[in-house]
């Protein structure tokens, strides 16, 4: 029987205001076994960018990562919010490593291709080296992973967390019986969106076409959905879409085999 893990992705706003990042800290420490919290930061990378004389350009939510942008989100992603986030949990009794993409070689990705949108130096994940982070984690260390990526060649790429959590996850299934959640600003997928306590409780692939058809599931919660269904497809067991103050599994809409 494999041992359980539980992988948590937070959104940057969750990690970069005191009393979230407490509540959090608090939460994440209380899970039982082993476990890797993936992490955002792009309020924090867009202040500082400011601060710089540096313009943020987002397109559809997604942000253009040009030569300057790339040298912002590196340190906030891979050293400001991640490592306060490291030095927090250790204080907590967590051994924590903060890691990206590039450390060890643990996510590669490709620059993604410009179609209608020039993203810059953005990745798309090709491959998570899941032997590695699953020695790691065997070791009693408990990775915090920031959004950035690495070609191989010498390039990072700035990486959507969401993209990173799920594939991470598929890559330890194979190691671990696996739950990823996916936390957000809403308690779960919405019957209405508003109404905050119409959280749908379950969802398989057949209401999930079903709500998207009828307009219920909608915008970016249908990328995150099927984020959601290709990891089950791949071995993980569960995905849980929560808050970050729910990661207790008690609450949320929960995707399962």
């Amino acid at each position: 029987m494999k041992q359980q893990l539980t992988i948590i992705k937070v959104g940057g706003k969750i990690v970069e205001e005191e009393e979230t990042l407490q509540q959090l800290l608090k939460d994440f420490t209380a899970i039982p076994g082993a476990k890797v919290l993936i992490h955002g930061g792009g309020r924090s990378a867009t202040k500082i960018a400011a601060q710089l004389g540096i313009e943020s350009q987002m397109v559809n939510g997604r942000r253009i990562t040009d030569a300057e942008m790339l040298k912002v989100v590196t340190m906030v992603y891979g050293g400001l919010v991640n490592k306060t986030i490291v030095s927090r949990l250790q204080a907590e009794g967590i051994n924590a490593l903060g890691l990206t993409g590039t450390d060890m070689d643990i996510i590669r990705s490709h620059k993604r291709p410009v179609k209608d949108v020039d993203y810059g130096f953005v990745g798309d994940v090709d491959a998570v080296n899941g032997a590695l982070l699953s020695d790691l984690i065997q070791k009693g260390i408990v990775p915090v992973i920031a959004p950035l990526t690495h070609d191989g060649k010498g390039n990072i790429l700035n990486t959507n967390a969401d993209t990173i959590a799920g594939e991470t996850a598929k890559a330890l299934a194979k190691y671990f019986d696996v739950t990823l959640f996916y936390c957000f600003e809403k308690k779960g997928v919405l019957q209405d969106a508003d109404d905050d306590n119409s959280v749908i409780p379950y969802i398989n692939e057949e209401a999930f076409k079903q709500y998207v058809e009828e307009g219920v599931i909608v915008g970016g919660m249908i990328p995150k959905l099927e984020n959601a269904f290709n990891a089950i497809h791949a071995g993980v067991n569960k995905v849980v879409i929560t808050l970050a103050s729910a990661i207790d599994g008690k609450s949320g809409t929960i995707i399962e085999k």
